[in-house]
């Protein structure tokens, strides 16, 4: 399978791809700075188990958004 390079790809995809990864670091830091200010009764599940998914797991911005909707308790 071949590799596209970088400087191969169009100008609009290399936008997106950069628009994305933003996107994605911003959710990932309001996650993790969220959770950091949570109590353990306030989140679903280990705040330590979230934490590591959010540092390590490339979603995306999908594991933020899951994080905001399903792993929080109402306050």
């Amino acid at each position: 399978m071949p590799t596209t390079r970088w400087n191969e790809l169009d100008p609009s995809t290399r936008k997106a791809i950069m628009v994305a990864g933003a996107v994605d670091g911003v959710l990932r830091t309001l996650a993790l700075r969220d959770l950091k200010r949570r109590t353990p009764a306030q989140v679903r599940g280990s705040r330590k188990a979230w934490g590591v998914a959010l540092s390590l797991v490339s979603s995306g911005g999908i594991l933020p958004v899951v994080y905001f909707v399903k792993g929080r308790r109402s306050a």
